[in-house]
Order: structure tokens, then sequence, then C-alpha cells
């Protein structure tokens, strides 16, 4: 029973399948079949928007890519200390970029506000400073928090004001999508978002990503970008066919409802574990838990899986998925407060 991250799930059975049926017959290759014609078409509908879309096969590459179009190589990219680009791609946001510099600034529950982030940009027009370029945000935060409509809006007028692109890492868009309960363009171009990292993988598909750029204007350069970063894809085909049966009749969202889900009853059920701390309100599919020692070995022994966020530490990053089980969450739920009770029972 794995909560180590949503990438531990399989694929979703209905995008297996699409692999298979869109496997017959010959396709033009490198995007300029009829699949991907149809891919990049609906998500222009579901983002009610005129837009370029480029697929891609990892979120680092969407990232990265999305990040380049909008960061010259001497530009600054500013992002929350605890983001996917600043602490887990291994340096490919600065060699994509040719050099750019990533600007941590601090928020509570993995997100920035926008006054935070107004006050942090400096050195505009200063040769001797690297130049105010970008903000990166992730949707939703590396924390399991999703950044509202609202706070979207607010980091964007920032932006405008300084003249800065605004891009979001989307790799779990679908789960802060449904804990909105709001339209896709309401978080995204309505609230002054540029480029989207369009997050597929961590939700169903095998590999599956798009750059979704809601300016073309500063879509000019992601072709050669993409194509330079051996992410145009030959048998363009295979990821299509993935988002083909993701976004049909709105698997993703039923996915991400399910994820989300069972995370709200894994974290409400935490919260009443003797001696627990739930870090960061559930907001999606993350939980972050301290736990006391004693229950944490429990699990352990007894076959859960998941991540201690700071290695020997007690604090967890439990994940559920689209196909968590119920039965999984109640018995990790079990075994914790099974452990807890023993603990108690031999502090008195």
């Amino acid at each position: 029973m794995n909560f180590c991250s949503d990438n531990t799930a399989g694929a979703h059975p209905k995008v297996l399948e699409a692999l298979v049926a869109h496997n017959a017959g010959a396709a033009m290759p490198y995007g300029n079949d009829e699949l991907t014609q149809r891919v990049e078409k609906r998500i222009a509908e579901i983002f009610e928007r005129d837009c370029a879309v480029f697929l891609v096969g990892t979120g680092t590459a969407a990232n990265v890519l999305s990040l380049a179009a909008l960061t010259p190589p001497w530009g600054v990219v500013y992002c929350h200390p605890g983001s996917h680009i600043n602490c887990d791609e291994c340096g490919a946001p600065e060699f994509f970029t040719g050099g750019a510099k990533l600007m941590p600034i601090a928020g509570a529950d993995g997100k920035i506000a926008a006054a935070d982030l107004d006050g942090a940009i400096t050195g505009a027009g200063v040769v001797h400073h690297a130049q105010p370029a970008s903000i990166s945000l992730t949707q939703a935060t590396e924390a399991g928090t999703v950044y509202t409509e609202g706070e979207i809006g607010a980091i964007a007028d920032v932006a405008r004001r300084h003249r800065l692109g605004l891009h979001v890492d989307g790799a779990r868009f679908a789960n802060a999508l449904v804990s909105l309960n709001c339209r896709p363009a309401d978080i995204t171009w309505r609230a002054g978002v540029d480029i989207l990292s369009f997050g597929a993988t961590k939700n169903g598909a095998v590999a599956a990503e798009a750059v979704v750029v809601f300016d073309r204007e500063k879509a000019a350069t992601l072709g050669y970008r993409r194509k330079r970063g051996g992410q145009l894809w030959s048998k363009m085909r295979f990821i299509s066919a993935q988002f083909d049966a993701y976004l049909k009749d709105d698997l993703w969202l039923a996915n991400a409802r399910h994820a989300n889900a069972t995370a709200k009853t894994l974290g409400q059920g935490l919260a009443g574990v003797p001696g627990a701390r739930i870090e960061h309100p559930v907001q999606a599919n993350e939980i972050f838990v301290t736990l006391p020692e004693p229950v944490i070995r429990g699990l352990e022994q007894d076959g859960f899986k998941f991540y201690r966020w700071v290695e020997g530490g007690q604090l967890l990053r439990l994940v559920t998925s689209f196909n968590t089980e119920p039965a999984h969450v109640e018995a990790f739920l079990a075994s914790a407060r099974r452990h807890a009770a023993r603990g108690t029972q031999a502090a008195q």
C-alpha cells in the first residue's frame, strides 16, 4: 500500500486502451497527424481560448521549455523555495534558459504572496543585476495547497506591473481545478497566466504533458525549443492518444476528484490520531503530517510506504491518486490509530 507519490500509480485503463487503439495503421509523424491536431483543438476548447499547444513527454520538459520562452539568459525566475523547478529538476531550468537565475520567494503553505513577490522584484535596468523576467507558480502546490483565482490574479497584477511573464506548473492542475470547482480558464488566462504546464502523467497517463500558451506571441520560439530539447516526438500520436482518452468524458476531472476525496478522508482521519499534526491544509491530493516515531515505525512494519519529507524526521508526505483504494486509506488509519494507542498505553 504505497502512498509515496501519485507517480507510483499505473495508467488508467482507458488511457492504455487508447494507446492500443491508436497503434493501428499509419499516422504522420512529429505531430502532423489528425489525432494530435484534434487533441490540440480539444485543449483550446477546454480553456475557452485560442492557444498554442505543444505536447511533450515529461513535466520537467514542460516547465523548462515554458520558462525558456519567457526568460532570457540574464533573467530572473521568481518561484517558491519548495517548487519543483527549484528543488527537483537538476538545474534544467537554468540549462534550458541559458543561465537564468531562480529567485525563491518564501511563503506559507507552499504559496507565494503577491505583496512579498512585489517587494522582491528589484534591479530592473541595472546592468550589474540579473533582470526580472518571469514568475512560476505551482498549482496545486508542493505543499498540497491550492492558489485561488484571486491569489493568482493578484500575482498577475504584480507581473503586469513589472512586465514579467507568468507561468504555472500544473503537474497537478486537475486536482487544483476540482478543489476550486471552477472553469480552467478562471485560474489560467482569465486570471493573467501566460503559459501553463498542463500535466496528465500524475493523474492517469503514462507520459503526457502539454505546454499551453495563452498568448500566441509568446509561443514564437517554442516549436524550435521543443525540437532542440528532444521533445518533438516522431510518433507524437502516442502522447496524443493519452490526452485523447484523458480528456474524453472528463476522465481527467473524475480521476482528480477521486484522488482529492481519498486525500481528504486520509487527512481528516489522521487529524484525530493522538500525537498527529497536519502541517498544511489538505486541498488537493497530498497530506503532510507529523507523527510520533513509534507510529511511523509501526506503519512501516505493517507494509505501508511513504516519504519522510526530511530524512530521518517525523514529517511525512502522503499522496493519493486516481486509483487509491478507500480500503487502503482505512487500513492506513487503522494502523496509525493502533500504534498510537500502544504508545499512549506504554506512556501510562
